[in-house]
């Protein structure tokens, strides 16, 4: 490592003393150089905005950079409640899905159950993506927008599969006649 640094310092070294030497015969202050160095004035590069400055410009709705973060109101439902019911359901797709193959039975009960299970842990998967792709401080008319969507869809796809449940084979029925195929 040390060999890979060396000439980069002796050239920054050598840089330092040719731009001093110009600067003494040009009569102009020299610039300090240093091989390696690091800057706290940060203020000149980037100045503060009028927000951060004066918070009387500053908008009751939104918040500067060094205000605190707002609590939010407790709520179980949106907390563990809501991930351990997130993860049960997905754990409980594994046994939904072998069931009907594995015991040979073809029980609209048990599709009825196991299309109800995919279309909520589908609703909720994509409702975590909107969550955290699409901000609602950014996109607040996107965010509704995307989140009636996918409202749309998933009753789209409910009335679907129970149409196809119901005047239809079945999925459990479906997926083994495409296996057999």
């Amino acid at each position: 490592m040390a060999s890979i640094v060396r000439p980069s310092l002796l050239r920054q070294t050598a840089l330092a003393s040719r731009c001093a030497a110009r600067n003494a015969f040009a009569k102009q202050p020299a610039l300090p150089v240093a091989a390696l160095h690091s800057s706290s004035r940060r203020s000149a590069i980037l100045p503060p905005g009028p927000r951060e400055t004066y918070p009387a410009l500053r908008p009751s709705s939104s918040r500067a950079v060094n205000d605190p973060a707002p609590v939010p109101e407790p709520n179980a439902a949106h907390g563990s409640y809501h991930w351990t019911f997130e993860r049960l359901l997905a754990a409980g797709l594994v046994p939904l899905t072998i069931a009907p193959f594995a015991s040979g039975s073809l029980n609209p009960t048990m599709d009825a159950i196991f299309c109800s299970a995919v279309l909520l842990h589908s609703h909720m998967g994509f409702q975590q993506c909107i969550i955290d792709y699409v901000p609602k401080k950014q996109y607040p008319g996107l965010r509704k927008f995307t989140w009636w969507a996918l409202n749309l869809a998933t009753l789209t796809v409910g009335v679907g599969l129970y149409e196809f449940e119901t005047n239809d084979v079945g999925v459990t029925e479906a997926i083994k006649r495409v296996w057999k195929a």
